[in-house]
Order: structure tokens, then C-alpha cells, then sequence
């Protein structure tokens, strides 16, 4: 037998260990529960619907230790008695998942984005986040050890044309949150890293990938040539949840399909350019053309 130190099923095993899932209702954070789960962890399922966080409770492995808990990450005391109600039925908190997040301004022509729909998606995407991070760190730092997963995105690894201008900024800030917030706590024995993943289906993708022309687009701006399936985030996952990254921290790891290894997108085709136009409503989507 291999040492343990070698040995992947001890480096991964994660057998009484609490994780933290936000954003665990649907779509990707029920991937990351579920995996998180068949490793060994006790499961916090958090998020604001919490009759879809009990179907996904039902559905976890058998012999799973997991509890539900309503959280709007916008509301901090929300977040605090999440963090609460995790220390008080397992004892601590070993793993943080931050995967809740909104599109909350849609596919705008970006000078046309509202205020108020801006400011409402920095709000969930990073300030709420922020919260997160911060609420899961005073619980980890005096026990001197843990790790945080900032769920990021390639959003905010590079510029894309016309796309979500909050959720973009949001992200990009989380990238740069991890690399400062894992460098801050490395020496006390708290790990932060963040996972950018591609496009994959989930509840907040399904409308834009159920369009043809935007799948097709999706597939030829990535070098594999497909978009994700969701349990290729698992590994990743586990690595960064786990001993087996124990020397991992301040880190971003793409999960992408080689997206961002290119240098550039390709443009959209008219096609897509109209659909996209035509979602969002009084004209919000058509650009400003120059008079000229």
C-alpha cells in the first residue's frame, strides 16, 4: 500500500468535515453538494428557496449528515445565522462553497444597463459574497484551518463584448478577492481559492444556451468544442476542498474547455447579436450606433 500521503482516496476524503454550499438549490451547487457529500462531508445547504434546498436534501446520498438553511446572501444577519445554525448542528465549518449569484441586469446593451440593476447584481455577486467570505473566515481562522471555494467565473478573467457588466466586474473582483484574501489568512491556516468555470448548464445559463445560435457560438469559442458538464467541476472541487490542496491558496483554476487560453472571441453573428438585442425589454438591448 502506498503511503497516505500518496494515497488518493485518504488525500480526498473528506469524512467529517462540514461544508458550507450557498447557491445549493439548483444548478451547479447541487453538483458540489452532492460531490461534497459522497466524500464523506456533513452538507449545509443554504439559499433563499428553501422548499427547492429540501428536494435537494432528499436527493443527497444515502447516509449523508445535512441540514437545510434559508440565506439571502444581500442580508448580512441572514448569512451570519447561517453560519450559526452550521456550527451549532456539526461544530464547525471546514469547507465554505460561495456559489450563490444573479444575473441580475440580463444581456443589456451596456451603456443602457439601469443603475438600479447594476447595483443590484455587485450587490449579490460581491458584496454579498464578500460577506460570505468574511462570516466563514471568524469561523475558521481560530480553529487555524479550513478552505474557501470563491465560485468565479471566466467572466472575469477577460472582457466579453456586450455581456452582463456587473456580473462581469462581480467576478473579476472575486479573482482578485481570493488572491488577496488567501495570501492575508495562508499563515493562519485558512485556504482561499476561486474556480472559473466556463459555460455550463445551470438554472442561470439554460436560457442563453437554449438558444442555437448562441450554443453554436458557445462551442466554437471553446477549444474542446462543447460547453462543461457539471460533474467536470468535481475534481477541481475536490482538489481545492481537500488535503490533496493543501498547498493550493490565492489560486484561480479555469475549468473552461481552453476558453481563456485563446487570446480572442469571436465575434457574435447577426443572429445572435438580434436575439440577444431582443431579450431585454424597452430597448435596453439594442446598442447606440453612432449617427454617422
Amino acid at each position: 500500500m502506498e503511503p497516505t500521503s500518496l494515497d488518493a482516496a485518504s488525500l480526498f476524503d473528506l469524512t467529517g468535515k462540514t461544508a458550507v454550499i450557498t447557491g445549493a438549490s439548483s444548478g451547479l451547487g447541487v453538483t458540489f453538494a452532492n460531490a461534497l457529500a459522497a466524500n464523506g462531508a456533513n452538507i449545509v445547504l443554504a439559499a433563499r428557496r428553501e422548499d427547492r434546498l429540501k428536494a435537494v436534501h432528499a436527493g443527497l446520498p444515502s447516509g449523508t449528515r445535512s441540514i437545510v438553511t434559508a440565506c439571502d446572501i444581500t442580508k448580512p444577519d441572514q448569512i451570519e445565522a447561517m453560519c450559526e445554525t452550521a456550527i451549532g448542528e456539526f461544530g464547525a465549518i471546514d469547507i465554505f462553497v460561495a456559489n450563490a449569484g444573479v444575473v441580475a441586469e440580463g444581456v443589456p446593451a451596456i451603456e443602457k444597463t439601469p443603475p438600479g440593476l447594476f447595483a443590484a447584481g455587485i450587490d449579490a455577486n460581491l458584496t454579498g459574497t464578500f460577506n460570505c467570505l468574511t462570516a466563514a473566515a471568524r469561523r475558521m481562522l481560530p480553529a487555524g484551518k479550513g478552505s474557501i471555494i470563491i465560485v468565479a467565473s471566466i467572466a472575469g478573467m477577460s472582457g466579453h463584448r456586450g455581456f452582463f457588466p456587473a456580473y462581469c466586474a462581480a467576478k473579476a473582483a472575486l479573482i482578485e478577492m481570493a488572491k488577496n484574501m488567501g495570501s492575508a489568512w495562508a499563515s493562519r491556516g485558512v485556504r482561499v481559492n476561486a474556480m472559473a468555470p466556463g459555460w455550463f448548464p445551470s438554472e442561470m445559463t439554460d436560457g442563453l444556451l437554449g438558444i442555437p445560435a448562441f450554443r453554436e457560438l458557445c462551442h466554437q469559442q471553446t477549444p474542446i468544442g462543447r460547453i462543461g458538464r457539471a460533474e467536470e467541476l468535481v475534481g477541481p472541487l475536490l482538489l481545492l476542498a481537500s488535503d490533496a490542496g493543501s498547498y493550493v491558496t490565492g489560486s484561480v483554476v479555469a475549468v473552461d474547455g481552453g476558453f481563456t487560453s485563446t487570446t480572442g472571441s469571436s465575434p457574435r453573428s447577426r443572429e445572435v447579436a438580434s436575439i440577444l438585442e431582443g431579450i431585454m425589454p424597452d430597448g435596453l438591448g439594442e446598442p447606440i450606433l453612432s449617427a454617422a
